[in-house]
Parts: C-alpha cells; structure tokens; sequence
C-alpha cells in the first residue's frame, strides 16, 4: 500500500468491506498494507448484533475519524488491538441511493488525520466505490458479492494504479507521487514539478477540461470528478480517472487542490453504452431549445432504458424550475411535480428536497431501489427504482434529471456508466440552449418593442399583419410595418425593410417606423411623409438603406394614394377574384439621395377589395427567384376567399417554410363605411364679427342636420374659435363632424402650441375659463398637431332624438364635404375621438 490513500504519509492498513448478498453484515472483501487481523479487524461485521464502527459509518452514510478514546466507545469491536496512538477512519462507499459498503483506514504514526489527509481518503474512497459498481453485479438491495468485489478491488489496492498529488494553486507547482507520475508515463527522476508538464501528456480536447482545475480563478470550495486521456510515450492512449478537492486558506479562497488519479480503463463504458451515449449526442446536437433539449431527453431516456418517467429540472439561483415531465399525465407524478413547462415546483426551493439537493452538492449521480423510503416531494416519481442525476457543465450543477421505473428495477454497472455520460451531454446541452433562448428572447423582445403591439379598429375596413422572424441567424431584422389612423375617415398603411438583418438593422428600422408615424400624425401629405423619412435617413450617417410602400386610404370615398420607396409594389385583389395590375410610380430606396422626389399615385377602391404589402422575404430566397414568388403570392390571393383576413395572410404565409430573410406582410380589406358622416366646414376670417359668424354657420348646420339643442355646440364653438383668434395668427378652420350620436367640433390654426388649461381657478378672472367650460361641456377634448400648427378638438354626446338623421339620412342627403384629396388626405386630431 503506498501513500496513495493519505498522501504524503502512509496508511498501515486499508480494508474494503462490503454488503453481503444477505444483506445483513459488512464483509471484507480486500485489504493492503498489512493483515487485518493485527490490527483487531473482523472478517465481518453484523449490522444490527453490537455496535462497531464500520456499521455506524455504513448506517449513518457519515466517516467516522476515532482515536483510542473513541475507540473505547466500541468495547465489542475488537479494535482494542490497535497499536498505541493509532487512529482509524472509516469512510462509508456508494452515493445516497446505494450504500455499498466501507473503506477502513489505520494510521500508526500518531499523527491523527488532519483535513489533508482525511481528503485524500475522501477521494480514494470515491475510487474505491466506482470500482466496485463498475466491476460487481448488484442486487436490488445494493448488495455486492465479496468474492466477486475482490477481482475488482485487487488493482486498486494492492496494484499501485492509484496516485496522489498536491497542486499550489499560486505557483502552480505539484507535488504528485510515483503512481501519478507512471500513469501518465513520465519519470519521477526528471519530472520538474510544473502542472504543465502534465497537462502536455494529455489529449488537446480534454486539456479544456483539466484547466478549469488549475486555474485559480475558475475554483470553488468542493470536490470534483473527471475523466480525461494521456497519450504515453509508447503511443499508448489511456483513459484516467481524476478526483479532487479544493482547499482554501482563511478568509475562503482556493489555495490548494489535491486529488487522486487512477486508471479507468475499466470504468469505461462498453460498446453498446458507447452506441447509446452517440445516439444522444446527435440527438442533442439538434436541439437548440430548452424545451427542445428536455423533450430529447425524455424521448431518449424513456426508449433506452425502459423508464416510466422522465423529469427535467433547470437550476435557477436556489430554486428548481421543471422544464419537462413525461407522461405529462398529472396523475403519473407527486404533487410537487404536477407543474408543467417551466413553472416554479410550489414554494420549493433545492433546500427543500434534501435528496436532490445532496446529489447536485456532491455532482455524482444517485440510484435509489425501490424499497428505499424518500422525502415526499419524491414519492412516487419512481416506485420501482429512481436514479437522481445531476447536471454538470462548467463547473458547476446546472439542473437535474429524474428516471423513474414503476417495477423494481435493477442498476447495472454498464447502466450507471450510460447515466452519467448522459448527464454530462445534457448538462452541456442545458448550457448552449440557454444562450440560445437568452439570445432568442432578446431578439424577440426588441421586435416586438418595435413593431405595434395591436392594429387599430378602422371603420370601413380590417387590417392584419404578420411577422415573421428569420430561421437562420439572429431572429431579428429590419422588416417593419404600421396602420396609422389619421382620422374618422382616413388611416395610412406602412410597410418597410431596412438593408440587411442585424439588430443595427432593427434599430434603423424602429427609427423610421416612429419618423413615419410622426410625419403622418402631422397631416403631411403622403409623399412629403416619404421625402421627410429619406432626408432624415441620409442625414443619420448610416451605411443602412431602407425601402418603404406608404398608403393613404379615405375609407369613405374608397379613394387611395400609394407612394413607394424602392419597395415591392402593392398587390390589389378585387370582389371579382382579379389581382390588378396597378403600375404604382416609385422614387429611390431611404438613405440613397437627399432630394429625391416620390411621385403619387392615386387608385380607387370598391368595396371588398384587398390591399396586400409584403416584403421580399416571402418572395424571394437563393432557391426563389422575385418574378416567379411574385406570381405565386397572386395566384394565391386570387384564390383565397377574403372573407376572413387573418385566415388570409395565414394562407400567404403558409409556404415560409425555413427563412433566409424575415417576413412582414399587411392585409387591408376594404369594405367601405355603412353609417356615413355628416360633414361642413367653415374658413374663420379674422373680422370683427368672426365668432358671431362662426356661431351662426354653427346652427344652421346643426339645424340642417336636425340637432334640437344647439346651446352646447355654439358654447364650444365660440369658446375655441376665440381662443385660436386671440392667440394666434393665419388662417383659422372652423370642422363639424356628426356620427352616430357624436358631435365633434375641430377648430384649426397655424400656432404648434397646444392649449393648457390651468391648474387653478380664479372666477374673478377675466379669461382663462374657456377650456374648463369646453372640459365641463364634452364628453372628450384635446390637442393634435397639425401641418405646421394644430388642431383643438372637442366632442359632445347627442341625445337619441337628435342624432336620429345620422343613422337615418340616405348617403345624398348629407352636406358637402369640402377639402381632402391627395394633397391634403389628412385631418388628423381625430385619431383621439372616442368614435375612431
């Protein structure tokens, strides 16, 4: 026996004892170092006759480190025989769910173990235990048949395959023993005490693995365990097995790591376990979810080892979180499993399920027979046999697996091996999906912060959209769209895609779709709307470019004014089932030419037509020239029945299979307005009797309009049109809008400035009250901007009686509507009303 169990010291004695197939004694299966009989060890110990210290350790699953008095506790042991001074450790082997037997160690020296020495007979005792579940054939009890444990346990204790060695973590020297240094195949006379030394003898692909020991800045307080490749001189290329702890100094950092190394050779899985590990690793490979890696695992697991259940658990701060069950059958699980897709277990922290929790401290997977009693939270999830596996990468626990059987089920050595390679894969697994999903969350955050969340009600019309996020790459891009209501009768359409797929492109994109809606809500034309966004584009110093269809829709007339920015002309589906061809005129794309000029067309609607704006994602791709994608989109629409648009862009959509660009598409379906409003308008001229003449156009048009009470409206009336007098200079436009049972009043002027009503009152003042009489009086008022200046507005609620006319007037009979068209398609301020 070398110095291989305490280190730098020795041990006189090292003994394995095992569980008897019976299952009610510990029996020695190995010893080195000495005979056991010296030293007072039993050949076997009952567990339940007297008391001893190899079954209290066994039972209690806890080392026990005894002196002579100590000792002394144990009268019936016969360890009295012990030499003066000496001291015993006995070391419990097998994780949680499987206790398997004991390792004793007897130090002569009288140097007591101190917490170097107890490590490495921590970490020996860890070996000791893989070799005997990869070696022995266990029952359901976790019993191991001595005879057959002592061809396994032969080369560990007797053979010198095992060593020690001490890293300093602030040098980086290493003090490593003979054992360790012939494992890797270096000599012990020329060996120079640098890690990297060692490091050189092992494979390139798992150095990655190794440094994340030596280096200090990667260490946690703990112990760790890994296996790695060496290629030694002669060629040979041998796998070993490395187990570790770290120490720190005083105040808590890592100072030193000692660990033991030892040949797995035969530790490794077998062929058929290698060929299960492979299938899951492509399995895995695929998979670029969270979800997609928990439902790859339940799949897998379930197939390959005959499971009944099969949970997924991501470790967030100190909580689990479930991120798959299988079945998902509520009834198949306990209580605190009954959550589905990433919901927190209820009031469940990892301190509160001590099984688990215990298994991701000590990063070894736990198996646990059928007729072993577990906390609550985990009663049931297997009745037959639960194996409890942690999920490493990195470093560290990053959730836990769950596999459960419903019949007694038995855990091979091959068994275990496949499990703890799977946890590893998923482990790793877990770590890229969360990136992914971290990222895809990200992406899909800023798209939706910069598309609009709802499309408005229109009258006279349904508008849908769609967006779709690239299927390759980052899944955000420069595809935008936008319905902007600019009044009761009309609303603009948007659709854009900047120059490439970025989140610079994003950024670019959520700059022009706000410019966009701002130039609009001003009343500007439908093509001063367009040059404004390229002037603003050319002057932010972008190398980015954009391409945009604006449309201004009067959804009374049926009227529409298409403007294009280098953009995929607009597709047009009549009642008849015909796409029209409309030859829209177009200027540059956004961001090319300062000056450049964007003609308008304009196009008349009938009811039941279709307008479709589309980005060239969904027509175009390497494999999908523009003309044929173009005349498939058509095709399509044609046949489509435009009664349901959201079924409809469905339907246009339904081939965007897998992406190379993002999509965006809007549907507008006209269907005309069935309750027409009524309509006059009046120029204020700035003469002495203005507002006189301003309330009697006021009453002649209510009267005409068959409005009893007009002693409200001429209030707000009057109290607008002074103010716009008063405080401003040009022309003052007096409009009277009439739906339903709304009344609205607009009074427009030159000045930007928006009207503020005071915060207090003061009745002896002489002004400053018209806006509390205009709030006192409409059911809604406020402010929009205007062309260059803006629009106050106010509306009032009709009584029944009077708004009759409203519902009642055939369309000839209402006033005239004077001004509109292209150049001035706007009067905004209305998007306000409570009516729109």
């Amino acid at each position: 026996m070398s110095g291989t169990v305490l280190g730098p010291g020795r041990a006189a004695l090292a003994a394995v004892y095992v569980l008897g197939k019976e299952g009610g004694e510990l029996r020695l299966a190995e010893s080195a170092g000495g005979s056991g009989d010296l030293h007072g060890l039993a050949p076997s110990y009952p567990l339940d006759a007297y008391r001893s210290p190899v079954a209290d350790a066994f039972r209690t699953g806890r080392a026990l480190w005894l002196g002579s008095a100590e000792l002394a506790a144990y009268p019936e042991s016969g360890l009295a025989a012990l030499p003066d001074g000496a001291t015993l450790g006995v070391l419990p082997l097998g994780a949680l769910g499987r206790r398997l037997g004991c390792l004793v160690v007897v130090e002569e020296l009288g140097e007591g173990f101190d917490a170097e020495r107890r490590s490495f007979a921590e970490l020996y005792a860890d070996h000791v235990a893989a070799r005997l579940e990869a070696g022995g054939e266990p029952g359901g009890t976790g019993a191991v048949d001595p005879e057959a444990s002592r061809a396994v346990l032969g080369p560990a204790l007797d053979r010198t395959d095992v060593g020690s060695f001490t890293l300093v973590l602030g040098t980086g020297r290493i003090e490593a023993d003979p054992e360790t240094l012939g494992l890797v195949g270096l000599d012990r006379d020329t060996f120079d005490g640098r890690v990297e030394t060692l490091l050189a003898r092992a494979v390139p692909d798992d150095v990655p693995a190794l440094m994340a020991i030596v280096e200090p800045g990667h260490m946690t307080p703990g112990g760790r365990e890994l296996e790695f490749r060496v290629r030694r001189p002669s060629g040979e290329l041998r796998w070993l097995r490395l187990g570790y702890r770290t120490l720190v100094d005083a105040v808590g950092r890592p100072e030193r790591v000692l660990g033991v190394v030892a040949d797995a050779s035969g530790l490794r899985p077998g062929a058929d376990e290698v060929s299960r590990v492979q299938q899951l690793s492509a399995a895995l490979a695929g998979a670029m979810t969270i979800r997609d890696v928990s439902r790859v695992v339940a799949v897998t697991l379930r197939d390959q080892l005959g499971a009944d259940r099969v949970a997924l658990a991501e470790l967030e701060g100190d909580r689990l979180v479930v991120t798959v069950l299988d079945p998902p059958d509520q009834s198949a699980w306990p209580d605190a499993w009954r959550s589905e897709w990433r919901s927190e277990w209820p009031d469940t922290p990892a301190r509160a399920l001590p099984t688990l929790e215990a298994a991701m401290h000590e990063h070894h997977p736990s198996l646990f027979a059928g007729d072993q009693d577990l906390e609550r939270n985990l009663a049931g999830a297997g009745p037959g046999g639960l194996a409890v596996l942690p999920l490493p990468a990195e470093g560290r626990v990053v959730g836990v697996c769950l596999v459960g059987w419903d019949e007694q089920h038995d855990f091979g050595p091959e068994e275990r091996s496949l499990l703890t390679a799977t946890a590893g894969l998923v482990g790793q697994a877990l770590i890229r999906a969360r990136a992914y999903d971290a990222e895809h969350e990200l992406a899909t955050m800023l798209q939706r912060s910069l598309l609009p969340r709802t499309l408005p009600a229109l009258p006279g019309g349904v508008a849908v959209a769609r967006y779709l996020p690239a299927t390759v790459g980052l899944e955000v891009g420069g595809d935008w769209y936008d319905v902007i209501p600019l009044s009761d009768r009309y609303v603009a359409l948007v659709i854009g895609d900047v120059q490439g797929h970025s989140a610079a492109a994003a950024t670019i994109m959520g700059q022009m779709r706000t410019a966009i809606r701002a130039y609009a809500v001003e009343g500007h034309p439908p093509d001063v709307v367009v040059s404004h966004a390229n002037r603003l584009l050319v002057g932010m110093e972008t190398d980015l470019f954009a391409t945009c269809a604006y449309v201004v829709l009067d959804m009374e007339e049926g009227d529409a004014w298409f403007v294009r920015a280098g953009h995929l002309p607009p597709l047009l589906r009549d009642p008849d089932c015909t796409i029209r061809d409309v030859a829209v005129e177009g200027g540059p794309p956004l961001g090319v030419v300062a000056d450049a000029e964007y003609p308008i067309t304009t196009v008349g609607l009938t009811p039941g037509t279709v307008i479709a704006l589309l980005t060239d994602g969904l027509v175009e791709s390497a494999t999908l020239p523009l003309e044929v994608g173009m005349r498939r989109v058509a095709e399509l629409l044609a046949a489509i029945d435009p009664s349901d648009a959201g079924r409809v862009a469905d339907e246009l959509l339904g081939g965007a299979r897998r992406r190379d660009d993002d999509v965006a598409l809007l549907l507008l379906r006209y269907e005309g307005m069935k309750d027409l409003p009524f309509r006059a308008r009046w120029v204020v001229r700035r003469l002495p009797d203005a507002v006189g003449q301003a309330r009697r156009f006021t009453a002649r048009t209510l009267r005409s309009w068959e409005v009893a009470e007009e002693d409200a409206a001429l209030l707000v009336v009057s109290e607008l049109v002074t103010n716009a007098l008063v405080h401003t200079q040009g022309q003052v436009r007096l409009d009277l809008t009439m739906v339903g049972d709304r009344l609205r009043i607009a009074v427009s002027d030159s000045h930007p400035r928006s009207p503020v009503r005071s915060t207090s009152t003061d009745w002896e003042a002489t002004g400053g009250r018209g806006l509390l009489l205009v709030e006192m009086v409409c059911e809604a008022w406020g402010s929009v901007p205007l062309g260059g200046g803006k629009q106050v507005w106010g509306e009032i609620v009709l009584r029944p009686s009077e708004a009759r006319r409203a519902f009642s007037a055939p369309a000839g009979e209402q006033a005239p509507v004077l001004g509109g068209g292209p150049g001035h398609p706007a009067e905004p301020g209305l998007r306000s009303s409570r009516f729109v």
